[in-house]
């Protein structure tokens, strides 16, 4: 088959095009947020192909993904006046959970007979308002980077994109409380200036931005995973760090308390909990260890990728006949 979908979250696309298609993506010249191409941080095979506006027109397709509200105008516009959900068969793959007046909040395709949307979290899909629409719930899948955790340097590692302009909801002000008891290594884009930003010495609040491969094996070095999130959808790199062997401090928010089971971290809405588990992994690298393997068969088990790609070809199989 082949499938149309705007290059959007990377990490999540890199899992979805494992799968037996051949996935298009747009490309525009300036490689803006409508014609990003392919990623050039991420691996992906060769059966991801891109093309222009005016090629889209051209192609046909068997199946559209839209993740964005503004997709379904732009794909009708891309596609010379076909209509997603009408001409070609269309899914709306929702990756947030909602905001506002939550959980009230409706989806802006809540009350479609055309569509059907995909939550990537049974707590997305219970607290997303979405009407008459049908729902399913694909869990994220991720390509498995092995069992790579040393833990060898005490430090914590975070990933967090833009902390500085998400604030609260990623959990940035609790960061100078875990500083205090385990330096932090915190990963992602736009996050230069993040120490000084908290008030907190260079050494305790290191930052890189790093392309995946990189990023793993420079988690995998750390003691743990710090997810300090208040409130986004459940984060891959969550995930990834469960399957790099990481232990896992998170807060009971969203669907974390679903993905991270005991024994594999420690997860409470309490910030002091949390810290005394930091400190007892740097006091005993063995117990980190232990249970960051324990994270990775739970993450295993959950969100592997076989799951994840054979919920994805039962669902396309159903929307395209």
């Amino acid at each position: 088959m082949n499938i149309l979908l705007w290059h959007v979250h990377g990490s999540w696309t890199t899992a979805f095009v494992q799968g037996p298609h051949t996935y298009v993506v747009p490309v525009t010249p300036d490689r803006g947020p409508d014609g990003l191409g392919r990623a050039r941080t991420f691996s992906w095979p060769a059966s991801v192909r891109e093309a222009t506006p005016e090629q889209l027109r051209r192609m046909p397709f068997d199946l559209v993904v839209l993740q964005r509200p503004h997709e379904f105008g732009l794909a009708e516009r891309r596609l010379g006046g076909r209509r997603p959900g009408r001409d070609v068969p269309a899914v709306y793959l929702e990756h947030n959970a909602p905001d506002g007046d939550v959980p009230n909040t409706r989806h802006p395709f809540a009350d479609r007979a055309d569509l059907t949307i995909v939550h990537v979290t049974h707590f997305n899909r219970l607290f997303w308002d979405c009407g008459t629409t049908r729902t399913v719930v694909i869990e994220h899948g991720v390509v498995d980077p092995g069992h790579r955790y040393t833990g060898r340097l005490g430090r914590a590692a975070v990933v967090v994109n833009d902390p500085l302009r998400r604030g609260r909801y990623t959990g940035t002000d609790l960061l100078p409380a875990f500083a205090e008891a385990v330096p932090l290594d915190v990963f992602g884009m736009r996050t230069e200036g993040l120490a000084g930003h908290l008030g907190l010495p260079p050494d305790r609040c290191r930052t890189a931005d790093l392309p995946q491969r990189a990023l793993h094996a420079a988690m995998a070095d750390r003691r743990m995973y710090l997810h300090p999130v208040r409130w986004t959808s459940l984060g891959l790199s969550l995930l990834e760090a469960m399957h790099l062997g990481m232990p896992v401090l998170a807060l009971a928010t969203t669907e974390v308390v679903e993905a991270v089971p005991s024994g594999a971290g420690t997860v409470s809405n309490r910030p002091d909990v949390l810290v005394r588990a930091a400190r007892r992994y740097l006091a005993d690298p063995a117990a980190a260890a232990a249970d960051g393997e324990r994270a990775r068969q739970a993450a295993l088990e959950r969100h592997g990728l076989k799951r994840f790609l054979d919920d994805w070809e039962r669902l396309i199989t159903e929307v395209c006949s």
